[in-house]
């Protein structure tokens, strides 16, 4: 067995319309992995959360961009969502909590995305800088079947 981690990498718009994309990239490669269809579409939720809050927080209406990186192990897929916004805001113009510039622990009602992603992948963690974006790191291992094995 090749124990050599795979990347795909992707860059886009901070812009709604590419959410899709992510989505796209994301069935072709977990599917490819061998994933069930119920794990695909937890993931595909999980990350458009995490792509939706880069896309309405992040930049504050202006132009930017989102990293999407698949890492490819063996039993396991790890996606990272990234970007450099900056948010200094404890809370979004119209009042809901963004995963920018938060603890974990400060997530509040109105950051239900962060209690989704967390509930749909094996393990999500979050990391931001004041000036270096926010990271979502997002993973769910492989569960092969008895058959398969």
């Amino acid at each position: 067995m090749n124990a050599e981690v795979q990347r795909v990498v992707i860059s886009l718009p901070a812009k709604a319309e590419y959410v899709d994309i992510v989505r796209l990239n994301l069935y072709g490669i977990a599917s490819k992995m061998g994933f069930s269809y119920e794990d695909i579409e937890d993931m595909k939720v999980a990350v458009s959360e995490a792509c939706n809050n880069s896309v309405l927080y992040a930049y504050d209406k202006q132009d930017g961009i989102v990293e999407v990186a698949f890492e490819l192990f063996e039993d396991m897929l790890s996606i990272t969502v990234r970007d450099e916004g900056e948010s200094f805001e404890r809370t979004a113009s119209n009042g809901s909590v963004t995963l920018h510039d938060k603890e974990l622990l400060d997530v509040e009602i109105g950051g239900l995305g962060f209690y989704l992603m967390e509930a749909l992948m094996d393990e999500v963690s979050i990391e931001n800088a004041a000036g270096r974006g926010t990271k979502v790191v997002m993973s769910k291992r492989l569960m092969r079947s008895e058959e398969k094995v």
